[in-house]
């Protein structure tokens, strides 16, 4: 897959298929659409286009607005599109500007220009365009004008997409990792760089990898230990992962903190995937480190009970 970060470095291609979207999460509804998208140029000769926007619109349209959070940021999003075998994917910089382009320029000199359209796969309530004055019925209308075909991506989907969206992000936040999983067809995960911690773990005898997850509208499950697999350098460990503010030493922010299991490497400055596969426990405040280290080894038992 070829990865374009603006429309300006994309080269027009032959039967260009394409379809529109933020495709947060690239999840099982997602992907009934992208097979669709892909179908249909195999059956014309023709290649997948996914055009994407970064940042997402509410970011620059409503920056006061800090509750949007996303299961996917660009990059993990970008690698879930790869695996699953489109041919380009288009991240355009979203902006007032962009925003502010009439439907028909949007039309004329986005879609049939810089891309190359011939079909264009799209949902009956996708909006476009200044003030979202742009949907269906435009390219329906200008379809022929341009010489390219509208294929609508029927209501049922289109509902399907947005429910299976708005469930794994609510599971997510209530510890339903399970849930969460089976809408999105894979395990969960984040993506962060490992940071020193104050060593408290080690004390305990759980040392922990402290994970910063840089993008602020990463959406981050809820407080409590979690059994996950750890990713770093393509090699698979199992673990238990904690987030939460460490109430037991009085802790002031919020941490993401994994201990690996059977690994002794330094891993400082290094990006490393944790993916989620069950909820052990909520956060809890204990009145001692002895009682917290007791906890911490039935939590791994616990967690080597589920994962194997």
């Amino acid at each position: 897959m070829r990865v374009y970060n603006n429309i300006d470095e994309f080269t027009a291609v032959n039967n260009a298929v394409v379809t529109i979207g933020t495709f947060d999460g690239v999840h099982l509804g997602h992907r009934k659409i992208i097979s669709g998208i892909k179908e249909l140029a195999e059956s014309t000769g023709g290649e997948t286009v996914i055009l994407t926007f970064f940042p997402h619109p509410r970011m620059i349209l409503h920056p006061e607005d800090e509750s949007l959070k996303l299961i996917t940021t660009i990059a993990e999003k970008a690698d879930l599109m790869e695996r699953i075998g489109v041919d380009h994917l288009i991240i355009t910089p979203f902006s007032r500007d962009f925003s502010n382009q009439s439907a028909e320029s949007y039309i004329r000199d986005v879609l049939v220009n810089k891309i190359g359209t011939k079909k264009i796969v799209i949902g009956y309530d996708h909006r476009f365009g200044k003030d979202r004055q742009g949907g269906f019925e435009d390219l329906q209308r200008l379809g022929p004008v341009y010489g390219f075909d509208v294929v609508e991506i029927p209501e049922q989907d289109i509902n399907e997409v947005a429910i299976s969206s708005t469930r794994i992000r609510n599971a997510l936040l209530s510890g339903d990792i399970h849930l969460a999983n089976a809408f999105l067809g894979y395990p969960f995960f984040i993506t962060g760089k490992v940071v020193r911690g104050d060593q408290i773990g080690r004390q305990l005898g759980y040392p922990t990898a402290n994970i910063v997850v840089e993008e602020k509208y990463k959406l981050i499950p809820c407080d409590g230990i979690f059994a996950v697999t750890v990713i770093i350098a393509d090699q698979k460990y199992k673990g238990m992962a904690y987030i939460g503010s460490r109430p037991t030493v009085n802790g002031l922010s919020r941490n993401i903190e994994v201990n690996i299991f059977d690994f002794n490497e330094e891993i400082y400055n290094q990006t490393i995937r944790m993916e989620f596969h069950h909820y052990i426990r909520s956060d809890v405040k204990f009145s001692s480190l002895d009682e917290l280290k007791v906890q911490l080894a039935q939590d791994k038992v616990d967690v080597l009970k589920v994962m194997n």
